[in-house]
């Protein structure tokens, strides 16, 4: 029952964050990160086109702005296509 329990409270978090990042309020928002390269780089966004400077489209419809094809799209299912 704490196992069921736990994997509902963990789903919902990430049902709650994903809904975040989809709302348009994120997409206007500038948020990075700093890569291995030490490159300030954007994290991945939902858009309805492809977003300038975007390298990889996501499993989970994210597009990816990574400089390395290593760890891309790792939090999002996987690189479903390069761009």
């Amino acid at each position: 029952m704490k196992k069921i329990l736990r994997n509902l409270v963990i789903g919902m978090a990430a049902f709650v964050v994903a809904f975040a990042m989809a709302s348009p309020a994120f997409a206007s928002k500038s948020y990075y990160y700093t890569n291995s390269s030490h490159n300030r780089v954007h994290v991945p966004t939902y858009q309805n086109t492809v977003p300038a400077g975007a390298s990889a489209h996501c499993r989970d419809g994210s597009y990816s702005y990574s400089q390395h094809r290593r760890g891309t799209c790792s939090g999002h299912h996987g690189v479903a296509s390069w761009l």
